[in-house]
């Protein structure tokens, strides 16, 4: 073996690397061979962090965005000193271990954010830079600094093709995150081939373009590296990337080529890497002591920044207490304040028709109040999704108190600075666009709800009952697109009441991610007098309205459920009893038990219909064999809100058809 300490730990990670995929004859050894220097150089060097505390407030953060790379991750980890053993390497890519093909937040020790959908790990990034900010701005007082770190990447050529690092890239150059550094590994393969068989762009008159300063370094030298981060680290005013050269399979007999990205190297090819390293042939999963020695200044290096920083949190307590206990509170402990729903708006049912998405702003505007750590925006659609925070300004601005987001039209990068606003800790993020524009945050939504982030999505605009924009903007099969994604609780309020309910499960579910879909237009205020609370929202569905000897159970959300309110009176005074229950959320009336489920839904009352301006798929769950669906399994149209509805048959005509047809 070689005798310089920081080339024979280079080779350690790579090796380890290696010998995951070999095990599991399946991973990506291409990127860590070629990014270990990178990765040791930052790691050793420069990261501020401590494996003995992994969930310490002011470390740097590190995300791989290049999740596909997680065996550099892990030999990273492992070396470092994080709760990942040997063994756990050895088991990568097997059932129940904490080494999974793409690294999982909550799973890996150390792991700061879910990567493997590329360009999200991105933009995550960018979202912990902004959270970094606001937390600094809230908290460094009176000459106390708390919160003073960086947020460091890896981000590969397949990150900077899709269009979430472009969206997520423009945002961070804008707000001027000078915290933000990036390190590219720019080895110019992806899984068909050669990258300028489509990506023949100038990267670093790209990002440059897009406000950031760009060095361009050998991503073999450490010295460069070091240097080049030092000076991204002396910029305050622009994000960094470092386009670092690189080789896809350094190192191997299949240097530079795309067969390595996603496939072993095979046996023969592991041991030809091993003697070009000058490494034992049988050496495998190897550590040297002296390499285990040299990795182990991370921990007390890390355990003495910590202890630093204690020493600032010790300082500013003695002068501010109140400062420091909320401190602790929102960031430490990442917990609501005493009394933080205690001013959510009440509804008066004489105050005249109220849309949802205003109450939700209602909503929001009071519990902001209360909880500083409620920030976000919308994809350019503020005054639509009534997301303005009146009492604050902009956060991207870096006015001190901003907590309003501008985000602009980009969804998909709005919800992945979310994520990574929710993985820093310390807020609670919550972004919003129009319900139909859900599948643009689609997939940043599906890595919160695999990472349990509660981030909250306000969506507007929830039905054919957007008229005249067309079919465009109406949402119909988005409420059960979003419904049958694991993790996601989607909450479709009837009234403003409801509205307000909606909210406050929105920040008491810590578990996962929630969707509010609100509307458009005005809904009458309920008169919950003579209904049931508002508060049973929380059970998911509930009854609303009761009858004797009902005959039949009308099951709506939203908007729908006046609806179906409407027609009961109308049964009603036929002599025919009718249940209506209100069902805002399938995901919270599944979590009842099932003694409650049937008491709201009695299996003796088997003629149920359900309405819902959406896809009728779904709904069958709960109206059973002898129930029906009025729902939409086509496009809306363009046209004045009630020429919709009217000709798409949400009326309380066809309400009262259909029961008849169930009545036989």
């Amino acid at each position: 073996m070689r005798d310089d300490i920081e080339q024979k730990a280079i080779d350690t990670i790579r090796l380890l690397a290696v010998d995951m995929v070999e095990q599991a004859n399946s991973g990506h050894p291409g990127m860590p061979l070629g990014a270990a220097a990178m990765a040791y150089t930052l790691w050793v060097k420069h990261l501020r962090h401590n494996p003995r505390n992994p969930g310490w407030p002011d470390r740097d953060r590190f995300v791989l965005s290049a999740g596909h790379g997680s065996a550099l991750l892990y030999a990273l980890l492992h070396l470092g000193g994080y709760n990942l053993s040997l063994d756990d390497l050895k088991r990568f890519r097997q059932w129940g271990s904490k080494t999974p093909g793409h690294p999982e937040y909550g799973l890996v020790p150390g792991c700061e954010a879910t990567t493997g959908p590329l360009g999200q790990g991105f933009a995550n990034g960018v979202g912990m830079a902004l959270a970094e900010r606001y937390l600094a701005d809230s908290f460094n007082r009176g000459g106390h600094t708390v919160v003073d770190h960086h947020t460091y990447a890896i981000v590969s050529d397949g990150d900077l093709m899709e269009g979430i690092s472009s969206e997520a890239g423009s945002v961070a150059g804008a707000f001027k995150l000078g915290k933000l550094i990036y390190l590219y590994d720019d080895n110019k393969i992806s899984i068909e081939g050669k990258t300028d068989l489509t990506f023949t762009e100038d990267v670093q008159q790209r990002f440059e373009a897009l406000g950031w300063h760009v060095q361009k370094v050998d991503g073999y030298d450490t010295a460069a590296i070091s240097r080049a981060i030092e000076q991204a680290q002396a910029e305050q005013e622009k994000p960094s990337l470092l386009c670092c050269r690189t080789n896809i399979g350094y190192g191997s007999p299949k240097q530079d080529s795309e067969s390595c990205h996603g496939a072993p190297i095979g046996k023969d090819g592991a041991a030809e890497t091993r003697r070009k390293a000058g490494w034992p042939e049988d050496a495998v999963f190897h550590v040297p002591d002296d390499v285990r020695r040299h990795f182990g200044q991370i921990a007390v290096n890390g355990s003495d920044a910590e202890g630093e920083w204690q020493a600032r949190l010790d300082s500013l307590r003695n002068d501010n207490a109140e400062l420091a206990a909320e401190f602790e509170r929102q960031v430490v402990r990442n917990e609501l304040p005493e009394g933080w729903d205690a001013d959510l708006p009440r509804f008066p049912i004489d105050g005249g028709a109220i849309a949802t998405r205003k109450a939700s702003g209602a909503a929001l505007n009071r519990l902001a109040l209360r909880v500083p750590a409620l920030v976000g925006g919308s994809a350019d659609l503020a005054g639509s999704n009534k997301t303005w925070l009146d009492d604050f300004g902009d956060l991207g601005a870096g006015e001190a108190g901003g907590r309003n987001l501008h985000f602009g039209v980009r969804e998909i990068a709005m919800g992945g600075m979310a994520n990574g606003m929710m993985l820093h800790g310390g807020l609670r993020p919550y972004v919003g666009t129009f319900l139909v524009f859900s599948d643009y945050v689609r997939p940043t939504m599906r890595v919160a709800a695999l990472s349990g982030l509660p981030v909250i999505y306000v969506y507007t605009h929830d039905s054919i009952a957007v008229g005249e924009d067309g079919p465009t903007h109406q949402p119909v099969e988005q409420l059960m697109s979003l419904r049958a994604m694991p993790g996601l609780t989607v909450i479709r309020p009837s009234d403003a009441n409801e509205t307000a309910e909606a909210w406050r499960q929105a920040l008491l579910r810590t578990g996962g991610p929630t969707a509010l879909c609100l509307t458009r237009q005005g809904l009458p205020v309920l008169d919950r007098t003579e209904l049931a609370p508002a508060s049973e929202l929380a059970r998911g569905g509930y009854v609303l309205r009761d009858a004797e000897d009902a005959k039949l159970l009308l099951l709506a959300t939203g908007s729908e459920v006046h609806l179906a309110l409407e027609a009961a009176e109308k049964l009603a005074g036929d002599g025919i009893g009718a249940r209506v229950v209100a069902m805002p959320s399938v995901e919270l009336f599944r979590e009842q038990d099932r003694a409650y489920r049937d008491q709201v839904l009695p299996p003796a009352l088997d003629r149920r219909l359900a309405i819902e301006m959406g896809a009728s798929m779904g709904w069958w769950e709960w109206v059973g064999s002898r129930g029906e669906v009025l729902g939409l399994d086509r496009f809306g149209a363009s046209a004045p809100a009630q020429d919709v509805m009217q000709n798409l048959g949400f009326t309380v005509e066809e309400v009262l058809k259909r029961c008849k047809v169930l009545l036989g």
